[in-house]
């Protein structure tokens, strides 16, 4: 099991294929996790993307975006250890890995209530989306 297993959800009252968009550029990875360097595993368009992570990490990470209601639920995943000298995963002592699980989950949350904000502004609460 890796050091750092992280996982998340929030509900955003716009469709799926609005996260996906928001989602699919490398130079937003950089602005969301700017310490971790992704590449495309899987890119399953309007559901989501899964990536190899390196840099601050080494593992896997994945945002799977799941159609509900009128909008999207967006799940987050993080599974990763640190690197150890030549770069490949090494398990992080347990005071020292719940404090980056900690880190990491904090860190999801306010990327996704950022996305929330954003992509839902101006859209009062109950109503339906602009373009629905």
């Amino acid at each position: 099991m890796p050091s750092v297993d992280v996982a998340d959800d929030l509900f955003l009252a716009v469709p799926p294929a609005t996260v996906a968009e928001e989602l699919a550029a490398p130079h937003v990875w950089r602005r969301l996790w700017p310490d971790l360097q992704l590449e495309v595993v899987t890119d399953r368009g309007q559901r989501g993307v899964r990536w190899t992570v390196h840099g601050a990490l080494v593992g896997s990470m994945e945002v799977w975006l799941e159609p509900v209601l009128d909008g999207t639920v967006l799940h987050y995943f993080l599974r990763a250890d640190a690197p150890d000298a030549t770069g490949q995963p090494a398990p992080l002592p347990a005071r020292q890995a719940a404090r980056e699980v900690r880190r990491r989950q904090l860190a999801a949350k306010a990327i996704a209530f950022e996305l929330k904000d954003r992509l839902e502004a101006g859209r009062p609460p109950g109503e339906p989306p602009a373009s629905g």
